[in-house]
């Protein structure tokens, strides 16, 4: 998904996710889109502080559907890179999230 295509679902009232279901897009009452990691509150920007360059891969966006609520259906779910959501290898990004802090 581009920065567009992510601001306008999330204007849209559509869940948009980064990377696995455990990141959720979201536009604060500030107007700021920010990615937040739901299991411990941390947030980060969706973009660099210019709002031109996303933090993370367009590719690792995604907006969940309404089946996104039954857990068995999540797995069995392809992103479109082809990496299967919920699966985060190595814990890559959860690592990355820590380290900007």
């Amino acid at each position: 998904m581009t920065l567009e295509d992510i601001k306008a679902a999330v204007d849209a009232g559509q869940t948009v996710h980064w990377a696995n279901t455990g990141y959720v897009v979201h536009k604060d009452r500030l107007g700021q889109y920010l990615i937040t990691y739901v299991l411990n509150g941390s947030c980060i920007g969706l973009t660099d502080r210019s709002g031109q360059r996303l933090n993370g891969e367009e590719a690792e966006f995604f907006v969940s559907g309404p089946e996104c609520g039954d857990e068995k259906s999540q797995d069995s779910q392809q992103r479109p890179d082809g990496q299967g959501r919920g699966v985060v290898p190595g814990d890559e990004v959860a690592q990355t999230l820590r380290r900007q802090r």
